[in-house]
């Protein structure tokens, strides 16, 4: 069978086989243009033939997908950059792919969490990264000091109990937060001020609100953990980033709304770079937030006898907090300080002190603990202090309370268990494909008989279809139902073929799967 290959603006033709397979063409045209393919930790280099509008996968023969006689086939040569890293986030359970080319190896860690934070949208200061071996990664170093190669996935751990409140920050549920807020003033206030600067990354609302009436403020730094508060030498620039920076990089319009009408002091806080929102969303090409903060910044403030231009009044705000501040250290000074680390709370040094950084959750189980008795007499049984055993009165008694599951036959069991062990060992990509499939091609629902009940039947028809049909699940890991919804979505990604001959290349897919599994 011949067909045509076009390829950069020339079509030339192969001679083939009908049962060949797509990979077996593209090796064909590899050497007939002389294209050079690459798949390496740096970045992949493929051919992708196109029929009908539909990407070909290697492992389709070619009958089987309408392919026939002096057909033409388009071939692309794809280039695709694999990730320099993967950052494993243990709180979310998500991996975060670092994009970028080989020399970001030779940057520091510093700037290695700052492209974490964009991406996953947590506070500097709330995680600590870790190479594959488990060795703690500081800011002031670089990422060759820990000799790691391309492709490698690195850990990201958080404060130990803070694995609930971060999910709940980043989902934006506000009773989840105050639920697990902790109880020492200093790390409460902290946590408030990271689940403001969360909130206005993600964009939930309600929860900045929430966060504001309980005291943070938009423009007021996240900061550092109050262990750490003693070791600012070291400190990560990124700290000093407040909440409204967080929604101007993020191009959160209605948190951006909130911020300045509750405190138009925000409108021109700036971050260590010396940027402010209006900077950041123009950075960003943010339009609609930068068409507001600039018509906000060039309004006028008016009051019964004077009207003040923004700016100005931004600056009178300024001088009114540093004087209220002031005036409340002077009066209360041993509350303003409450806030802070005290002497004999715990400090975290790098490299001197364990972390506390482990990702555990809020609730860690407890052994139980069997106290120690004598047994009755009628037992005759002395229990220990580390003893585990049970007295027989009490073995009794569970025997008594205890139910076995039910029985069930050997051929569900071993037919349920192929199944998964199948479902198991596809990946991520597949499941993911399964998922999609059942959503493009909706099936009708499964009717409770399996014929219609004008339908005649002869004797132990019925066993027999039910017996076929556990005999394909059994073969080919597919029910029909997920069979005829495969066959359907393969044959639609055939695009610029009519629906009937979609739906009939459908049915020959079908029926190939039936007598023998192609896929």
């Amino acid at each position: 069978m011949r067909i045509f290959i076009a390829f950069e603006g020339v079509c030339e033709s192969f001679d083939i086989q009908p049962q060949q397979t797509v990979g077996a063409v593209k090796r064909a045209i590899k050497d007939r243009f002389h294209i050079q393919l690459s798949d390496d930790k740096k970045g992949r280099r493929y051919l992708e033939l196109i029929y009908a509008g539909a990407l070909l996968k290697d492992e389709w023969v070619l009958a089987d997908v309408g392919i026939t006689l002096c057909s033409t086939i388009k071939c692309v040569v794809k280039e695709e950059d694999k990730p320099v890293l993967y950052v494993f986030n243990s709180a979310t359970g998500l991996t975060l792919p670092i994009m970028g080319s080989i020399y970001l190896l030779t940057t520091t860690v510093s700037d290695l969490k700052t492209l974490v934070t964009r991406k996953c949208g947590f506070p500097v200061s709330v995680y600590c990264l870790r190479t594959p071996q488990g060795k703690e990664m500081y800011d002031c170093n670089t990422l060759n000091d820990y000799k790691l190669d391309i492709g490698a996935t690195l850990r990201m751990d958080v404060w130990d109990k803070w694995t609930e409140f971060l999910n709940g920050s980043r989902l934006g549920h506000k009773h989840t937060v105050l639920q697990y807020l902790l109880q020492e003033e200093p790390v409460m206030m902290y946590q408030q001020r990271v689940a403001l600067y969360m909130a206005a990354f993600f964009g939930h609302l309600d929860l900045a609100e929430c966060m504001l009436q309980q005291g943070a403020r938009a423009d007021e730094a996240v900061g550092c953990h109050p262990y750490r508060e003693w070791c600012s030498e070291t400190d990560h620039p990124d700290l000093s980033k407040c909440p409204v920076h967080a929604a101007a990089e993020a191009g959160q319009l209605l948190i951006l709304k909130a911020f300045i009408t509750r405190n138009v002091a925000c409108l021109e806080r700036e971050d260590s770079l010396g940027k402010s929102p209006l900077k950041i969303c123009i950075e960003q090409r943010h339009k609609d937030c930068v068409r507001y903060l600039i018509m906000k910044i060039w309004s006028v403030v008016s009051f019964p006898k004077l009207s003040i231009p923004m700016k100005i009044y931004v600056k009178i705000k300024k001088w009114l907090d540093r004087a209220q501040k002031c005036i409340l250290v002077r009066k209360c000074s041993h509350q303003a300080s409450g806030f802070r680390t005290r002497v004999g709370d715990m400090v975290v040094v790098d490299g001197f002190t364990e972390l506390k950084m482990t990702s555990k959750g809020f609730f860690t189980p407890k052994k139980k603990r069997i106290s120690c008795k004598r047994a009755n007499a009628d037992d005759g049984i002395y229990q220990g202090k580390d003893c585990v055993a049970q007295t027989t009165l009490s073995k009794k008694k569970s025997w008594k309370s205890l139910k076995l599951p039910a029985v069930r036959h050997p051929k569900q069991k071993l037919k349920s268990l192929q199944k998964e062990i199948k479902i198991g060992a596809m990946s991520e990509d597949e499941r993911n494909k399964t998922n999609i499939w059942s959503a493009q091609v909706p099936l009708p629902p499964i009717a409770s008989s399996q014929h219609p009940p004008f339908y005649y039947t002869e004797p132990r028809a019925a066993l027999l279809i039910s017996t076929s049909l556990e005999s394909f699940l059994e073969h080919s890991g597919r029910t029909s139902r997920e069979n005829a919804i495969y066959c359907l979505a393969l044959a639609s990604e055939f695009k610029e073929k009519p629906w009937l001959h979609q739906l009939g290349m459908a049915r020959i897919l079908a029926r190939k799967t039936v007598c023998k599994p192609l896929f």
